[in-house]
């Protein structure tokens, strides 16, 4: 799948790729660093998708690179590509739902969009779950809150959560960590 051309920049690594593309705009340097990720990022929107909507989601996600990666302090390209790539596909799942009713269910631990013949009762899935989540969220100390908050619902940097919380650095990671950890417990217990 080749979206964008080769380019001879190949060698350069992330961080570089990153603070020229800051400084200088060029859209050159982004399209390097994600042509490297290009097959990660339409891994995580097939998991989603179907190969069309997927192949869209791929473009849809470098056209949103262009203006976040300027606006996001990124430590771990690849970790922050691949949460962007997945937050990406479940806003658009949600708003598909909502805009033509569409049901999108759980399924195997991945979504399926499922149109208007759903399998048995698992239409009902996905609403459950995020519900599920949710007052999972509720549960958690206040500090784990809001740092999972801040970190994946609103695509923060560890930096930028400490920031806005006052937290320190390592407190900061502690909380998510253990938050996403406390999380996942709750949601297993209750799902």
């Amino acid at each position: 799948m080749k979206f964008i051309q080769q380019h001879t920049l190949t060698t350069t690594d992330d961080a570089s790729l990153i603070r020229e593309y800051k400084t200088t705009g060029s859209l050159e340097y982004l399209s390097v660093l994600y042509q490297r990720y290009m097959p990660l990022v339409y891994g995580v929107c097939l998991k989603y998708m179907d190969e069309a909507s997927a192949q869209d989601a791929v473009m849809a996600i470098f056209e949103e690179l262009v203006s976040k990666l300027k606006q996001h302090e990124v430590q771990n390209f690849k970790s922050w590509l691949h949460v962007l790539s997945r937050n990406h596909c479940l806003m658009k799942l949600r708003a598909m739902k909502s805009r033509q009713g569409l049901e999108v269910p759980m399924i195997a631990g991945s979504f399926m969009e499922m149109g208007e013949n759903p399998h048995h009762d698992g239409e009902y899935q996905l609403e459950d779950h995020l519900q599920s989540m949710e007052k999972c969220m509720e549960r958690l100390p206040a500090e784990q809150k809001r740092s999972v908050d801040l970190f994946y619902l609103q695509e923060k940097s560890y930096r930028e959560v400490a920031e806005i919380t006052g937290f320190e650095m390592n407190k900061v990671k502690s909380y998510i960590q253990n938050g996403k950890r406390n999380l996942k417990i709750c949601m297993e217990q209750h799902g």
